[in-house]
């Protein structure tokens, strides 16, 4: 096991390094804002996917967060630094690119969280395909309570969680702890925060071991079904699983179920 990096150094707004093969963690790195989306942090962090992107050695992404918390959403000072419409715009632009690419990426991406995760930075959460948290760990779209409604962080979470409970968060701005947050659907599991480090690689090394790329044909399919009428997402995973089964990593699948033995994956 490795732990994520504890480096308070703000040089660098994103850390990269790479715990196992195939796996690539990539923590949040300005500890003392409580790792708040500024312009800088979110280009470092886009440029990073970016990469990871074509990079087909890597079969799985972990966000972390350094410091006291994960993420504590947009930065203010920033913001209040910047104001103007077209400042305004640029920022969520830019945001709403980095949430749609994590989304995009072929690779599945798990949150990392501890601390807190709160505004954009649940949002961050909620784009993310997996999530587990430290029992410690809290959640908010607290954007009400300063005069700014949530609505970007609100696209994501509305997409992981039922409506009342979205609402919920967004209406009233409060903490949500950990295990209400994993009853609620926003993470996955739960751990305390000495085993946060293992639970987010085991997830990793499961997908790590699977085709690359049946992983990447399924998330992409598994997000764009979710916008599609019952009977169009059938009949476009009807689509999807007949290509996939055209794969020669579904052939040697099968044939390595039925000779009871593992596969060994060409990612094509």
């Amino acid at each position: 096991m490795s732990a994520a990096p504890q480096l308070d150094q703000e040089a660098a707004p994103v850390l990269r390094d790479q715990p196992e093969t195939g796996i690539v963690r990539l923590t949040l790195n300005r500890p003392k804002a409580y790792n708040s989306l500024s312009s800088g942090l979110m280009a470092a962090l886009q440029a990073e996917l970016d990469t990871i992107k074509a990079d087909r050695s890597i079969k799985a992404v972990i966000i972390a967060g350094n410091g006291p918390g994960f993420c504590a959403g947009h930065d203010l000072k920033e913001i209040r630094a910047n104001p103007g419409r077209q400042n305004y715009e640029a920022l969520f632009r830019q945001c709403s690119m980095l949430m749609q690419s994590i989304v995009a990426l072929p690779q599945p991406v798990i949150a990392r969280v501890h601390g807190i995760a709160t505004a954009a930075g649940c949002q961050l959460v909620a784009s993310c395909d997996l999530a587990v948290a430290a029992e410690t760990a809290r959640f908010a779209t607290p954007g009400v309570n300063i005069g700014l409604f949530c609505s970007t962080p609100m696209v994501a979470l509305s997409r992981n969680v039922s409506r009342k409970h979205a609402m919920e968060m967004l209406l009233t701005g409060e903490m949500i702890p950990a295990h209400r947050a994993e009853a609620m659907g926003l993470v996955n599991q739960v751990v305390s925060e000495a085993e946060l480090d293992e639970a987010a690689l085991a997830f990793a090394r499961l997908i790590a071991a699977k085709s690359p790329l049946t992983v990447k044909i399924g998330k992409e399919a598994f997000y764009r079904q979710l916008e599609m009428p019952l009977a169009q997402a059938y009949d476009y995973a009807s689509r999807v699983m007949t290509e996939n089964l055209l794969a020669r990593d579904a052939e040697e699948g099968i044939d390595a179920f039925l000779q009871k033995r593992p596969p060994t994956w060409q990612g094509c």
